[in-house]
């Protein structure tokens, strides 16, 4: 739950923030002085602070700057009334994430303290490098221990430490950010902001002020002025996700800022001097761009000062058991599901997958098998069917006997040699678990759903056959099927 400080004399204000962001979504406080803001953040530590320009023991920036000073990365967003907004736009010039006038809407306030906090929590949730899998749930984790991963941590202990300038290529879902941010993590700006923008994400018009910032009246909407993220970054780093979606313009004032640090506002002449560590990253082919003359060949030189190559999932060979392992540990505390089991023929199944997501997609797999297992055996059938390649079950009706029969019975010698061939270790539990599928869901469909007549012909109690249908995924309602929800 993410904290809040707003630090406002007005009681309205104060009263109306309590109640637009409340738990369970935020943890907020608040402060009527500087004085007193400043001892809750340095006892608290809040992710995100809003602030009142005016105080009545801090007036114009001396509480933004003593902010400033407690934590750099603490993204601040300030609100102020009329006649104060230069007052603002210095402060974003100083690192400020954002500023609002009053009176306050909260849906737009909303929408600034949510991005606000996505921005502090790059800064301040540790990016490990891991070749294990026990990684603390408090960190985000690259693991794996490929070779073509381990010259990736190679390569960000022979970058993180200098000012050049870093390309991450890969497809996406490898990691490109959680890279970006171990690099900004370990250089010597981790003090300083780090601000992330996705080129593809915002519409060409509005990248180059997104980027630059702009005057008032640059063009229609720009009713004030903006200060853009090489300005507000000064001292920090800014990483470019999807670099390979910039605009003409937008690539040649970036080109410019890595030339000489320098850059105007959209519509304005001043010129604006910056000093940004910039780490680009994209999943297509630059150099395929620059030959078809969609990419600056002069920008590519300048982002290609050191490249890491982020290796796609189905090239990571034994990465995959090893990521399976970590990401099934965290989803089963996040969920609260204990002792979760993976048996031979579920980490098969995820093996024969291509993973064009890779990681990003491994990690929805798992957490939506999680979701829908039943008992604590994570059996192929709780994956999705584009990993498994089969559709989902249809309820059997159990009125239907006939339904029940298998159109296409099961081979056991061609089930056995394949999993013979594919070096199973636990034959005898996959053989039988399968067995027992197509048994209970037969039984149960003439008995019509009946689990206390069918526990009887088995020859086992009710309890037990309650036991074997949540281990196996099976679900009883009016009907009989495999698909993986909890046993009524």
């Amino acid at each position: 739950m993410p904290k809040l400080l707003l630090i406002d004399d007005e009681a309205g204000i104060r009263h109306a923030f309590q109640k637009a962001f409340h738990p369970p979504e935020y943890d907020t406080a608040t402060a009527r002085t500087a004085a007193d803001g400043l001892k809750q953040m340095a006892a608290d530590r809040p992710d995100v602070v809003v602030l009142d320009v005016h105080l009545p023991d801090a007036d114009g920036l001396r509480a933004f700057d003593a902010i400033q000073q407690l934590d750099a990365r603490t993204p601040v967003i300030l609100i102020t009334g009329h006649g104060t907004t230069e007052l603002a736009i210095e402060a974003m010039k100083r690192g400020a994430f954002d500023y609002l006038l009053k009176p306050l809407r909260y849906d737009e306030l909303k929408e600034v303290v949510r991005r606000a906090g996505d921005s502090g929590r790059l800064m301040h949730v540790p990016a490990v490098l891991s070749e294990s899998a026990e990684v603390p749930d408090t960190a985000d984790a690259m693991v794996g221990r490929c070779p073509a991963v381990q010259e990736v941590y190679k390569q960000v202990g022979r970058v993180a430490g200098t000012a050049a300038t870093v390309l991450l290529r890969g497809e996406s879902g490898t990691g490109k950010e959680l890279v970006a941010r171990a690099i900004y993590q370990h250089s010597p700006r981790k003090d300083r902001p780090f601000l992330a923008i996705n080129c593809a994400a915002i519409p060409e018009h509005l990248l180059e002020s997104e980027l630059f910032g702009h005057e008032r009246g640059a063009f229609t909407g720009a009713d004030r002025k903006r200060i853009g993220k090489f300005e507000q970054c000064h001292g920090g780093t800014l990483f470019l996700d999807e670099v390979g979606e910039m605009a003409p313009l937008a690539q040649a004032k970036l080109l410019r800022v890595l030339q000489d640090q320098r850059f105007e506002r959209v519509g304005g002449s001043e010129t604006v001097a910056t000093d940004v560590r910039l780490i680009a990253a994209t999943n297509a082919d630059l150099e395929a761009m620059t030959a078809a003359g969609t990419f600056r060949k002069d920008l590519f030189f300048r982002l290609n000062v050191f490249a890491i190559d982020l290796p796609p999932l189905r090239d990571r060979g034994d990465d995959l058991d090893l990521l399976t392992d970590h990401f099934v540990a965290r989803f089963a505390r996040e969920l609260n599901k204990p002792g979760v089991v993976l048996p031979a023929d579920t980490r098969a199944a995820l093996r024969a997958h291509r993973w064009p997501g890779n990681v990003r997609e491994l990690q929805s797999v798992l957490k939506q098998a999680l979701l829908r297992m039943s008992g604590n055996v994570l059996l192929p059938d709780f994956l999705p069917p584009a990993v498994t390649g089969k559709p989902r079950p249809t309820p059997i009706d159990p009125v239907d006997p006939a339904a029940t029969a298998p159109r296409d019975p099961l081979d056991w010698d061609r089930f056995v040699g394949e999993r013979f061939d594919a070096g199973s270790r636990d034959l005898y539990a996959e053989c039988l678990s399968l067995m027992e599928r197509q048994l209970f869901t037969r039984v149960l469909a003439r008995t019509g759903g009946n689990q206390v007549k069918a526990a009887e012909a088995l020859g086992i109690t009710r309890g037990t056959l309650r036991t074997k249908l949540r281990a196996l995924g099976l679900h009883v309602e009016r009907t009989v099927s495999s698909d993986p929800e909890p046993v009524e």
